[in-house]
């Protein structure tokens, strides 16, 4: 397989998509995308890409984009038990917290972009629109946790991972998060395939692929 992703490894989504192929246990190359040049806008990647976005995977002639589509697709390859829970309606949500988290906090993704995560922490105050954000996230992902579980559902999740990084935005900015909330992100992101990306080294840009 062949996973497309962004030079800079700085997409929350394509992490998420690398994640969910190291936890599936599938082999793969990673192909890197300029997206500041607009590479994922010509060919030969919007031959590849429907939506002419990253991630994009590729397994044989089959192509798909969207982290969340690839996961349940990975999920789906392995068995339907390693990225989502085995629970039908703990399944529906986890997609329901991953649906919710790409299409909203759009202030807090704007004010804590994941170069904050991944590069270097942003120190300047949050603005209103952005704080309601976050205080939304965090007393959503509170009640979610209140019972003191570890995960969102019980065990690890690939929503976890997602939850955990939209988190992160504020506790590496040095944000107010309640201790519970980031001693969860620590939880969900301790794990060897979470390590991997965090490990990459983005103080050089990778060269963007030629196929």
């Amino acid at each position: 397989m062949k996973l497309y992703v962004d030079h800079q490894c700085t997409s929350p989504f394509a992490m998420s998509a690398f994640v969910a192929l190291r936890e599936c246990q599938v082999d793969f190359e990673m192909h890197y995308l300029d997206l500041s040049q607009g590479e994922h806008h010509r060919p030969p990647f919007t031959g590849i890409s429907l939506t002419h976005r990253v991630p994009t995977l590729v397994d044989g002639a089959f192509s798909l984009a969207e982290s969340s589509a690839i996961a349940e697709y990975l999920n789906d390859l392995s068995g339907g038990t390693k990225l989502f829970p085995a629970d039908l309606r703990a399944r529906a949500q986890a997609r329901q917290i991953q649906a919710w988290l790409r299409s909203d906090f759009f202030n807090l993704r704007n004010a804590r972009p994941t170069e904050t995560i991944f590069i270097e922490p942003i120190k300047k105050p949050l603005g209103s629109l952005a704080m309601a954000d976050a205080q939304r996230l965090v007393e959503t992902l509170s009640h979610s946790l209140q019972d003191g579980r570890k995960f969102l559902f019980g065990e690890w999740c690939i929503a976890d991972v997602d939850a955990a990084g939209m988190l992160n935005r504020l506790i590496y900015s040095g944000e107010p998060v309640p201790d519970a909330l980031k001693h969860y992100a620590l939880r969900a992101w301790d794990r060897d395939s979470v390590r991997e990306w965090l490990d990459i080294d983005r103080r050089s840009a990778k060269s963007p692929s030629k196929d």
